[in-house]
């Protein structure tokens, strides 16, 4: 019995000396094997005391990176851009020490929409990625937009699942008026979130607030129009919004998404994914389910003349809450339920989500349920290695089966106009904005320069 205790004792130790001894190997391979030299994040700088955040705040002594110098002006892929879906061992520990968000000390470490964007930046193919579109992801005027647009992706998904029971039920039961009221509510529910995509997305198009520099005609909008690179900056932002959402959303329903991001966005005229595909999902529609996903809010004009979705939503007649359209930008005295609650939807911290049992898709969520990709941990340790190692086929949006929702039901607060006529004098004191990681945005910036080097050079050589 004693050698048996002395044998098993040291088979214990052996497979613990293998473990760890492998994970230095892992890691020191991560380090070797490196996409470049990778300098410290505090180099070439200072710190400050910071009496906003209270914290200390690191300073660089560098010149301010010239990103329209930056900019590369090759065409804009064609075709499927295909993001990396089978990140392996080593890749993920390379991504967790050189990339991936630190948390705050003294804070719950909670899912971020950042954590979304590291890893939607990390696997996206070089051929679309530009130091103007990293830095245009990197503001809050567009955390606010991805924010928006995942939270309303979410609760369209989770309105087509319903309508489509709906409308199976059809053949065995009988529509009372009780349907008509439940749907309009949803509808409205849609409307109402597709604004308050919109209203960043204005912002986005007219170069407003923080969106200045990335204006086609320049800050001051006097020089002339620079179509070809806007057309590019917005066709890649579109694709890594899409990219973002299907992230963010557990990674289910890639082509619903895709399809619904390009249609208000760009109308049903110019969603290049639905010319490509040909689904026609739209005419495959119920009339019931029609009313309810699309709205009401839609202008069929000429084809130039055709506005999106989205610009619909803004101009349509109907009674709208005049609040929703400063959400996130413009401070209020006092403001609804259902407003407080789309608000911290857009601009409320994580903490505040994870109180109120609350989140935008993953976001809001506890990091400690998902790995280092953010797919969710299922099963025993063994698993969970296993899983990390290997792709799985269930989680790639080819699968015919989607993935179980991993994020809670979506029920939206009743409307509860208050003050709803407008008043002498908008608001002009600001709403808090929040800040973006600036520490995460020279990372990103650093890596692609890092990357885009040697090209650089071999152009420099054949010319």
């Amino acid at each position: 019995m004693g050698m048996l205790i002395k044998l098993s004792s040291i088979s214990e130790c052996y497979n613990n000396y293998f473990k760890s001894n492998f994970t230095f190997r892992l890691t020191k391979m991560a380090d070797d094997e490196d996409e470049g030299s990778f300098g410290g994040m505090y180099e070439d700088g200072h710190w400050v005391w910071d009496e906003h955040t209270q914290a200390l705040l690191f300073v660089s002594d560098l010149p301010p990176v010239n990103i329209e110098a930056l900019q590369i002006t090759s065409k804009a892929p064609t075709g499927t851009i295909e993001f990396r879906d089978d990140i392996d061992l080593i890749e993920q520990l390379r991504y967790k020490r050189r990339y991936q968000r630190k948390p705050t000390p003294g804070k719950i470490d909670l899912v971020t929409l950042q954590d979304v964007k590291d890893i939607a930046l990390y696997t996206a193919p070089l051929s679309i990625l530009s130091p103007m579109l990293i830095d245009m992801l990197h503001l809050p005027t567009t955390e606010r937009f991805l924010r928006a647009l995942i939270f309303c992706c979410a609760y369209y998904l989770q309105i087509a699942e319903e309508m489509t029971t709906r409308i199976l039920d059809q053949a065995t039961k009988i529509r009372t008026k009780r349907c008509e009221v439940l749907e309009n509510q949803y509808r409205e529910n849609l409307s109402d979130l597709r604004l308050l995509v919109a209203k960043e997305y204005c912002i986005m198009l007219i170069g407003g607030g923080d969106m200045r520099k990335f204006h086609h005609m320049g800050k001051d909008k006097k020089r002339r129009s620079l179509s070809d690179k806007d057309a590019r900056l917005f066709e890649t932002f579109l694709r890594i919004s899409v990219q973002i959402v299907y992230l963010a959303l557990g990674r289910r329903n890639f082509h619903q998404i895709e399809l619904e991001c390009h249609r208000v966005m760009k109308s049903e005229i110019f969603n290049t994914v639905e010319h490509m595909s040909k689904t026609g999902y739209l005419s495959k529609m119920a009339p019931e389910e029609k009313n309810v996903l699309l709205g009401t809010c839609l202008s069929h004009d000429k084809k130039l003349n055709t506005k999106s979705p989205l610009m619909n939503e803004v101009f349509c007649h109907r009674p709208i809450d005049f609040r929703l359209m400063g959400l996130g930008v413009v401070k209020y005295k006092r403001i609804s339920t259902r407003l407080d609650y789309l608000y911290l939807i857009v601009a409320g911290p994580e903490e505040k989500l994870f109180e109120l049992n609350m989140s935008v898709g993953l976001i809001g969520l506890q990091r400690s349920l998902f790995d280092t990709m953010l797919r969710p941990i299922i099963g025993q340790p063994t698993e969970k290695s296993k899983a990390s190692v290997m792709s799985s086929k269930s989680m790639q949006r080819k699968s015919v089966q989607a993935p179980q929702r991993l994020y809670p039901e979506i029920s939206l607060p009743p409307k509860d106009f208050i003050d709803t006529d407008l008043p002498s004098a908008f608001p002009a004191k600001p709403a808090e904005v929040r800040p973006v990681s600036q520490s995460q945005l020279k990372r990103w910036q650093k890596r692609y320069i890092r990357l885009t080097k040697p090209a650089a050079a071999a152009r420099g050589t054949s010319t």
